[in-house]
């Protein structure tokens, strides 16, 4: 009888044990961070203000409003925090140049616990006007590579986007590459630096309220 009841202990304490570890593994896989919001683009100076780094300049538009910074270097990537909505923001502009960007955000995922529906990109895209802007909660690359590379390596669409316009090539026999490596005219910068705000606040608008109501406010 004794038996039975030590038995019976040791099973109830083995239970107890067990979903004490279970706990142990939800919280710790659980990311101390709410969402990554990446800004697309190309480092160094001579890629400053191109079409290509519009991402990047939409996150500092995001950052400077939200008085933060890009203060560590890390998993090929500069990365920062920012609170919106008392939620903690991991901000990040990848290194390896546009088309591997992939690695990088896959690389920072992976450390921080953090599942592609919490990844909010901001990106260029030629086949918007300058100055439009257009939300996706999904989809395929649409040509662009640095999307197509992080679709790849994560290996899901699932993530959300904010494209920013760029224009248009003046004809199809221009170069995409020195296209997209050009800077915006002097003539249309004001209605691409509105773009890019209108994007920084589409990307609060998706952590405050959800894609819905960001796309409903945004890509209309």
């Amino acid at each position: 009888m004794s038996k039975l009841k030590d038995n019976s202990y040791l099973n109830k304490k083995e239970i107890y044990d067990n979903i004490y570890t279970v706990i142990k593994m939800i919280f710790k896989s659980k990311s101390t961070y709410d969402f990554l919001v990446v800004g697309l683009g190309n480092p160094g100076l001579q890629y400053e203000n191109t079409r290509h780094n519009a991402g990047f300049m939409a996150l500092d538009c995001l950052i400077q409003k939200h008085s933060g910074s890009l203060s560590k270097n890390k998993f090929n990537a500069l990365l920062g925090e920012i609170k919106i909505a008392n939620k903690r923001i991991l901000i990040a502009k990848p290194q390896t140049y546009m088309n591997n960007s992939g690695s990088a955000i896959r690389d920072i995922c992976t450390f921080y616990k953090l599942s592609a529906d919490k990844i909010i990109v901001m990106f260029d895209d030629i086949s918007l006007d300058i100055g439009k802007i257009r939300l996706r909660r999904k989809g395929s690359a649409g040509g662009h590579n640095g999307i197509k590379d992080i679709i790849t390596l994560l290996s899901t669409e699932d993530i959300m986007r904010i494209k920013i316009g760029v224009g248009q090539k003046p004809h199809p026999d221009y170069d995409l590459k020195d296209w997209v490596l050009g800077k915006i005219p002097k003539a249309q910068q004001e209605d691409f630096n509105d773009a890019l705000l209108r994007a920084a606040a589409a990307c609060e608008e998706i952590i405050w309220h959800g894609i819905d109501s960001a796309m409903n406010k945004y890509s209309k």
